[in-house]
């Protein structure tokens, strides 16, 4: 039996790597924070750690977010664990750790909270194995209502419609800069949800071209509630923010009237 929930239907502010204006990104304490600021949704990266563990992080190397430098792919649970990645933010963050996937999502599930998960598959690492060693937990874990899994990687995508081939039970978003002229042949290939584009690089006519369809459209990474607002009326249906209470406060404060089916 399929579960559902209304609150996560159609996501229209998702706080970007949770709520990293405010917080170290992709950090137990970034998704609380977000939660804390009224956010209903975060978008996370999962990748695998040089023993296999699925963690939710960015970049290829620590060097960026954490007080140590080296790949990923070198690092074991137990160092990973060792690693400061909240010191580079503020004081008040150090001493975070590296969220391992079942850590992230036993806190998504508390906090009641919908989930867009990227597949970020580092150079020189097997998308499959990603996916295999971090989709049946998700899967498992969150409600298909709650959940979008997303990537720019196209073999991470394929196996993860193979691992559940049912698009009401998985929900699949195309990660792209910009969509290209014939889109629709990959959104169609994988019975995709959404497409998630550089919302800089939008144009018009393709916005309103993907509105007429089925498919759902997501804009990353956008902070300028102000600038962004012509594509709300390009058919957007949702925006990827560092801040997305940028974006609630201004539409509660009457900037901008959003129509009740669409509000989160």
């Amino acid at each position: 039996m399929i579960r559902s929930d209304a609150r996560f239907e159609l996501p229209r502010y998702i706080a970007h790597r949770g709520l990293s204006a405010r917080a170290p990104e992709n950090t137990l304490a970034a998704v609380q924070a977000a939660h804390d600021a009224g956010c209903t949704w975060v978008e996370l990266d999962v990748q695998l750690l040089g023993d296999g563990t699925p963690v939710i992080w960015h970049d290829p190397g620590v060097k960026r977010c954490s007080d140590s430098r080296g790949k990923l792919s070198q690092l074991t649970a137990e160092r990973a664990n060792k690693l400061d990645v909240g010191g580079w933010f503020g004081a008040q963050y150090r001493g975070e750790r590296m969220a391992t996937l079942d850590a992230m999502l036993a806190l998504i599930q508390r906090l009641g909270m919908g989930l867009n998960l990227e597949l970020k598959v580092a150079r020189g690492r097997h998308a499959a194995e990603l996916v295999h060693a971090s989709l049946p937990t998700v899967l498992a874990r969150l409600s298909p209502s709650q959940l979008i899994v997303s990537s720019f990687n196209r073999h991470a995508l394929t196996a993860a419609r193979e691992v559940e081939p049912d698009p009401s039970r998985l929900r699949l978003g195309v990660l792209d800069d910009k969509a290209p002229k014939h889109w629709w042949r990959e959104t169609e290939r994988l019975d995709a949800y959404s497409l998630h584009l550089d919302w800089r690089k939008l144009k018009i006519k393709r916005a309103r071209e993907i509105a007429d369809e089925q498919i759902k459209l997501f804009c990353y990474t956008a902070n300028d509630p102000v600038t962004f607002e012509k594509l709300w009326d390009w058919g957007v249906d949702g925006v990827i923010s560092d801040d997305p209470t940028r974006f609630i406060d201004y539409e509660a404060a009457g900037e901008r009237q959003v129509p009740a089916a669409q509000s989160a």
